[in-house]
């Protein structure tokens, strides 16, 4: 089965950009890296050309989308940027965008109205008002996060605030990668469209980590030095449920069926997705 969007550009070129890039890549369909001018150079694939484009500027991204035909946008700006995602919806809705997958590829997002989970439940909201079909992945904690999450590079411990015993789904670099670039191209739009795709490589709470990663835990009231606010609010989202791709922040409680925390891996049959004990050779 083939998909009828034939060509992609992915906006953004960092931690999941330039993967989901190379993974279009190896597809052998279009694809495009829509990149802000004066950017570090970005290393891609011989048929990927890189397009510079003022993230801010509407009609400069559209018309980029328009000469390369572009039929599918895929946003991986950060969670810091995701208002920035407004102008590049307005520019793929002046292009004729078939599909907008916007910023996710983190915990769920729907349902909230505050913080970075609000701004980017928000652009879902906008996408929807301005008509352009998309599609929602959830993924969870990147599995290569979480020794940064949990500070385990200084003392090497598992820190831990608050109890630490909800369960949170985890899910490897490349296998979001490949999910997405496998089921953009093979799925028809009635499984793509406005809908919400929820991975999980693996399942775990953040004290069992310990065990995996041959350590102990330590709990504290905070994660402190480099990004400490923000590993120590993650954590808060975790303890809350949320760090579960099936949570269901409204409800306060798991989903089931197709809202249910991997119920999208089925999506691509037959593969095996990586363990923590895989990424960290543990």
């Amino acid at each position: 089965m083939s998909s009828p969007y034939k060509s992609f550009a992915v906006a953004g070129g960092g931690t999941v950009g330039l993967p989901i890039v190379n993974a279009l890549a190896a597809k052998n369909v279009p694809v495009i890296l829509l990149s802000r001018p004066g950017s570090a150079a970005k290393t891609v694939p011989p048929n990927v050309q890189v397009v510079e484009v003022d993230f801010s500027d509407t009609f400069q991204i559209a018309r980029a989308l328009q000469k390369h035909n572009i039929d599918v946008v895929l946003s991986t700006l950060t969670t810091t940027a995701a208002a920035a995602q407004k102008p590049l919806v307005d520019g793929a809705k002046l292009a004729g965008v078939k599909l907008f997958v916007p910023s996710e590829f983190g915990s769920p997002t729907e349902g909230h109205t505050e913080g970075p989970l609000g701004a980017k439940n928000e652009i879902a909201a906008y996408l929807k008002s301005v008509g352009i079909p998309s599609t929602r992945i959830y993924a969870g904690l990147f599995m290569e996060f979480i020794p940064w999450l949990v500070d385990y590079g200084n003392g090497g411990k598992i820190k831990v605030v608050g109890k630490g015993d909800a369960p949170v789904s985890y899910t490897s670099i490349a296998d979001v990668a490949g999910f997405v670039a496998h089921v953009l191209t093979t799925l028809p739009p009635s499984e793509l469209e406005n809908r919400i795709l929820r991975l999980e490589g693996e399942r775990s709470s953040l004290n069992d980590l310990a065990a995996q990663f041959k350590t102990s835990v330590e709990y504290v009231d905070s994660i402190t030095g480099e990004d400490g606010g923000l590993k120590t609010g993650l954590q808060g989202i975790m303890n809350s449920g949320g760090g579960s791709t099936g949570w269901d922040v409204v409800k306060k409680a798991e989903g089931q069926g197709n809202d249910a925390a991997g119920s999208a891996n089925a999506l691509w049959a037959g593969h095996r997705w990586q363990s923590i004990k895989e990424v960290h050779k543990l």
